[in-house]
């Protein structure tokens, strides 16, 4: 493998990630992917690389990287504070490194992850069609773990270092508020729980917990009331459904869960909330708000709209 970079030091839970492993559910094979896909996306368009395209994502705190070729960058999401050999760069634009520089991230100010997006991407292998790193099942990625001090991992197609662009910035997101209000769409399972309960769901902060990780975010608050127990036969689990456990407090499945699960789920956080929820870090709060299915539609297509616009605007030179 040729190399674009060194990894000196390999930040928390730094490892690569695209848009996902679609279409393997039904063999027991998680989507994994980027947990926070609107970063991703912003960060990839600034270089000129489809939305999807293999990032390093990374969660709390960075990773130190020895560039060895050089190639134009970008990143987007949490703040933490990356500096281009001892000097502070921008994030949410484009910025080009070179041979022998270093790059180095700190601990998140504001927000968890943050995504490190390279022109032409990374040079790792396809698995499911997915460059995507599932550490539970040491599948995809980078020999399907996270990053090492001392790995090195190439680019596919690095841009020669560009001079500063004005048109290759967008907007810096904000994950600095006290609560972050995930919209919902109810069930499949809402029956199963009383008013009060439903009520509860809606009405109360919910704290996230030192157990989340990619695979699901654990809340700790008020226990939401069922009717009797929670299991059900198990069938399939989306990404954002927020399955009860028999205590009562909620659970919101992410990239790396498991596909079936036998747990009753009260509601399902719209796909374009996911990334207010992956920038949470535990001790912060979270609450639900029900909104329809068409509601969750619209704002779909507004984020896809929203993004090809960012994509328009680069290419068209404002």
């Amino acid at each position: 493998m040729s190399s674009g970079f060194r990894v000196a030091k390999a930040g928390l839970q730094c490892s690569a990630q695209d848009s996902g492993r679609i279409g393997y559910q039904s063999y027991g094979i998680a989507s994994s992917g980027a947990l926070d896909l609107r970063s991703l996306a912003i960060a990839n368009i600034l270089v000129g690389n489809p939305e999807g395209e293999a990032a390093l994502e990374t969660c709390l705190a960075g990773p130190e990287l020895e560039i060895e070729v050089g190639n134009v960058m970008a990143i987007a999401g949490a703040d933490m504070e990356p500096k281009l050999n001892g000097e502070a760069v921008p994030q949410y634009a484009a910025f080009a490194v070179s041979p022998g520089d270093i790059l180095s991230l700190g601990a998140a100010v504001t927000g968890c992850r943050a995504y490190l997006a390279f022109a032409g991407g990374l040079d790792l292998p396809l698995v499911m069609g997915s460059r995507s790193t599932n550490v539970k099942c040491g599948l995809g990625g980078l020999e399907g773990r996270g990053l090492r001090a001392g790995d090195r991992i190439g680019f596919r197609s690095p841009l020669a270092p560009l001079d500063p662009d004005p048109r290759r910035r967008a907007r810096t997101e904000d994950f600095s508020g006290r609560v972050a209000t995930l919209r919902a769409v109810a069930g499949p399972q809402d029956e199963f729980f009383t008013q009060a309960g439903i009520d509860t769901f809606y009405g109360a902060e919910f704290c996230l917990t030192e157990r989340s990780d990619r695979m699901g975010c654990v809340l700790e608050g008020p226990v939401v009331q069922a009717k009797g127990k929670t299991d059900i036969v198990s069938d399939g689990i989306p990404l954002g459904a927020i399955q009860i456990p028999s205590q009562g407090k909620p659970i919101v499945m992410l990239a790396d869960r498991q596909t079936t699960g036998g747990y009753a789920k009260i509601a399902t956080v719209i796909g374009a909330d996911i990334p207010l929820l992956a920038q949470r870090r535990p001790g912060e709060k979270v609450a639900f708000k029900r909104v329809s299915v068409g509601e969750a539609r619209r704002d779909a297509l507004t984020e896809i709209a929203q993004l090809a616009e960012l994509r328009r605007h680069i290419e068209r030179g404002g």
